[in-house]
């Protein structure tokens, strides 16, 4: 078991979401929130944030509202609709916006809500789901709709505003219980049936204050709401975390409009998945290239890094105009979910954008390591929060095993499913299903999923994203994923599914058919399995431009990947 040892931050502790709500009475006017409408940036205060969460609280006590789903894209509405059914001491119930008509309808009935608040494009799933029978007594837009059947959120909130000017306030009277759900959250599930994760406030809170003593945020930055809200790493870290320390939220409009965005709310933290950092990072070496000044970079890069030695940082500055092709502003990148290519990493460090490598799980509320301001090491998760007992459970003779954890972000446990609680939670460490191992100053590095582990024939344990990570350095691929095949009924053989960009696979090797583009990969893959041992290497490889199916955090669904692949035999 490891205990991090480093530089921390003081940190005004919280405990649950009316102490968060109460912190932002401190920053007044200040701009909470930021978005784009009809072109023009809107803004809107931390004043009025407060005073619309403390709305939505009063309507939900008034109308009793027990549980309330909420689904949408990244916004204000969704926001406020998440304080203030908390707060009000009611659970809510994040969905996730990419979910099938049949899916949403599913999870609406799991989570027995008895209200739902929504944008408009899915009031007719809300409709069919409401005529075949469930809960819902209530349906709240977020958007300016007509029906008789729907109260528009403007509504919602004059009705609690109303309620306040009455004096008949009852909000501030309720009692928030450490030991209670107060979130639902349901997993993503890349293999199996959604768990429903049961949350306290305090759970969350805690993870808030343990992040804020390991990085800084300040009023004065301004995060980038780009990965869907529901899931709690964007939640948690964007959302809950950004607006603790005062600073502006803004709104991404989607995925196209990234770099856009970037520039035009001069955002200076982005919480990302490796994927869309090591996409940005590529377009920016595209265009270091097709300026014809790549060696005059480098050469910048080597007198910058030895300036660094002598704690000088001229690296703003000295490279200001690569900067500017997405977002001169930027300071710091959170990112997690999957590890990302050191090569990146450093290239982003040369330009003076620090990053923070973090993992987690919705169990966890989501963060159990993160690399810190002041500790940090390419390739690990970080080291373990400093509320956080981290060890690795039953390790081998190279110090593998699984990860497991324990503390106060930890869930209370699954709901109405006793018997995956008991699995996850044993004696009051959650067992992950990650398998890694933690280094001697404490970094925790992983290996894989428990559940993603190839046992060959042999006995030997093969963790995918070892070699996918290998095979991820390859300037063509942009992701892929390692599988075994029964070859025969003695022989498995590790097969790679590469999704490779069509522009940078014609810059390696010129244009050629599917047939050569395959045998040119084949040799460099070969070049790959020269510096592993026999039983890891890749023996078939099949291409493709076509993406793998993910999860909305971009997490690769393998058991829908093998079924297509047992289809196309």
């Amino acid at each position: 078991m490891k205990k991090n040892s480093f530089k921390t931050y003081k940190v005004e502790k919280i405990f649950n979401f009316k102490e968060l709500v109460k912190r932002y009475e401190k920053f007044d006017e200040h701009i909470a929130f930021k978005y784009k409408k009809d072109g023009q940036i809107k803004e809107i205060t931390y004043s009025k944030f407060a005073k619309n969460i403390k709305a939505i609280s009063e309507a939900v006590l008034d109308m009793d509202l027990k549980r309330v789903v909420v689904i949408g894209n990244n916004r204000y509405e969704w926001c406020i609709t998440y304080l203030g059914v908390t707060t009000a001491g009611r659970v809510i119930v994040p969905l996730d916006k990419a979910l099938t008509d049949v899916e949403i309808e599913k999870l609406i009935k799991r989570s027995e809500a008895d209200a739902i608040v929504y944008e408009e494009k899915y009031n007719k799933v809300v409709e069919d789901i409401i005529k075949k029978g469930c809960n819902i007594k209530y349906r709240i837009c977020m958007d300016d709709i007509e029906n008789e059947n729907v109260i528009k959120i403007t509504d919602f909130l004059n009705k609690g505003r109303n309620i306040i000017e009455s004096g008949k306030s009852k909000a501030g009277n309720v009692e928030i219980d450490d030991n209670k759900m107060y979130i639902m959250l349901f997993t993503s599930g890349t293999t199996n049936e959604p768990k429903a994760v049961m949350l306290s406030q305090r759970n969350i809170c805690e993870n808030i204050n343990a992040i804020s003593a390991q990085v800084k945020l300040y009023q004065t930055d301004t995060l980038l709401s780009f990965l869907p809200i529901h899931h709690t790493f964007e939640c948690t870290i964007t959302f809950l975390y950004g607006t603790y320390n005062g600073a502006t939220v803004a709104f991404c409009e989607g995925l196209r409009y990234i770099a856009d965005n970037l520039k035009e709310f001069k955002v200076t933290v982005f919480v990302a998945v490796p994927l869309v950092l090591e996409t940005m990072y590529k377009k920016i070496q595209k265009g270091i290239a097709d300026s014809g000044k790549a060696e005059l970079i480098d050469k910048m890069k080597k007198i910058s890094r030895a300036l660094l030695k002598c704690k000088i940082d001229v690296r703003k500055k000295l490279f200001k105009p690569v900067l500017k092709q997405f977002d001169e502003y930027l300071r710091v990148v959170f990112y997690g979910a999957a590890p990302m290519d050191k090569a990146t990493i450093d290239g982003y460090n040369d330009f003076g954008i620090s990053q923070v490598q973090g993992y987690g799980l919705t169990e966890s509320s989501p963060v159990l390591t993160a690399e810190a301001d002041h500790k940090k090491r390419p390739g690990s998760i970080g080291v373990p929060l400093n509320n956080i007992e981290l060890k690795i459970d039953n390790p081998d003779k190279d110090g593998v095993g699984e990860i497991i954890a324990k503390g106060p972000s930890i869930m209370l446990g699954y709901y109405k499913n006793e018997e995956a609680t008991k699995k996850a939670l044993q004696d009051g460490w959650l067992h992950t299903g990650d398998y890694g191992y933690i280094d001697e100053d404490g970094f925790v590095f992983i290996t894989g999923r428990k559940s993603d582990i190839i046992v060959l024939r042999n006995g030997k344990n093969i963790y995918p994203q070892e070699l996918e990570f290998l095979v991820n350095k390859l300037p063509y691929v942009a992701e892929n994923m390692v599988f075994a095949r029964n070859k025969t009924k003695t022989d498995t053989v590790l097969c790679a599914k590469i999704v490779y960009n069509k522009e940078n696979l014609e810059l390696s090797f010129g244009q050629k058919t599917q047939e050569e583009y395959k045998k040119l990969i084949w040799k460099d893959i070969k070049n790959i399995n020269k510096d592993l041992p026999m039983y890891k290497h890749i023996k078939e490889i099949i291409i493709t431009d076509e993406p793998l199916e993910k999860t909305t955090t971009q997490k690769v669904k393998r058991f829908a990947e093998m079924k297509k692949l047992e289809k196309a035999k």
